[in-house]
């Protein structure tokens, strides 16, 4: 499948093993850092391209050291990013991870995360894509006013669509984000996201109060795994138990094989599973792409947790 990904590059500073969170006036000390690739749509893009997939990277960045290393990046891992375009008058977006094996706490300079525009996104654009992914809703402010645009044009352009709200630091959950949902084929929030998009903190009521007819909205659920609703009906797949090194990206990556399944036809459950597997394995490495696996990978991990707990009951 070929992947069109819209949205933010950024560089991600992470700080690992923290033992007490800082407080003002108080340093503290961590076992590690990582300073790597970002961007919540460039970690997805890069898990759908190590399943398979072909993925081009649309967007803007600063004509910094932190925009070049995020491209070369980008470019190692099998983005195409000949359609990012490197402006000398912003700087690059950084977001500084403290993480713990369990949680993880981000401070974020958006930089260039907010300049682009629906302007600069033309109809011609989508010819050859099968499919329209999008990260870090709330934060890419510039396309607010016009993402409902972009989608619709995807859409009678024949992509199929997808989109991950992430956090809104400002806590509005709205921003036109009512009007894009009909024009999004999968919405793709993790559980924290559905309920203050919603306002229900039920699952099931959320995840039914999103309901329009068109978008399959999967829910992330961290450890506990994901859930979707099938006709009404939920549709669960469980995560590996596992110790997990680092959890950043780890949406990102389920974001990867849930779409590279559904892209395919496949059942919900299937896509849900490959999902979770792709999540749960990209937490044994620092970073959002220093551990995604194969498709292979994927299955081989997920089967033998299964048979684990088979064994172990």
């Amino acid at each position: 499948m070929n992947i069109l990904l819209i949205g933010e590059v950024n560089l991600d500073i992470i700080l690992q093993g923290y033992r007490s969170y800082p407080a003002p006036g108080l340093e503290v000390l961590v076992d590690d850092f990582t300073m790597t690739l970002g961007s919540s749509c460039a970690i997805t893009g890069a898990g759908m391209v190590r399943l398979g997939d072909h993925g081009s990277f649309l967007g803007k960045t600063g004509d910094d050291f932190s925009g070049r290393f995020c491209l070369e990046r980008m470019s190692a891992l099998g983005l195409d990013v000949s359609r990012v375009k490197l402006e000398p008058s912003l700087k690059t977006g950084v977001t500084v991870s403290i993480t713990s094996p369990r949680d993880r706490s981000l401070v974020s300079f958006l930089g260039a995360t907010t300049a682009l525009t629906a302007a600069e996104i033309p109809t011609g654009i989508f010819a050859g894509f099968d499919h329209l992914h999008s990260s870090s809703y709330f934060l890419q402010r510039g396309l607010h006013p016009g993402f409902e645009d972009v989608y619709s044009r995807a859409k009678t352009s024949g992509l199929t669509t997808s989109l991950d709200p992430a956090c809104d630091p400002g806590g509005q959950w709205t921003s036109y984000l009512d009007r894009v949902l009909p024009h999004v084929d999968v919405f793709l929030p993790n559980e924290t996201e559905l309920q203050a998009i919603t306002g229900q903190a039920d699952r099931l009521a959320a995840l039914r109060s999103l309901e329009n007819g068109r978008t399959l909205t999967v829910v992330k659920l961290g450890a506990e795994g994901a859930m979707a609703l099938d006709h009404g009906e939920p549709v669960c797949a469980a995560a590996p138990a596992i110790e997990p090194v680092d959890p950043t990206g780890a949406g990102d990556s389920f974001n990867s094989g849930f779409l590279h399944c559904w892209l395919r036809r496949r059942p919900l459950l299937e896509a849900l599973r490959l999902g979770v597997a792709c999540g749960s394995y990209s937490t044994r490495g620092l970073g959002g792409t220093g551990a995604q696996p194969t498709e292979a990978e994927a299955w081989a991990f997920l089967e033998a947790f299964e048979r684990t707990e088979m064994t172990s009951t």
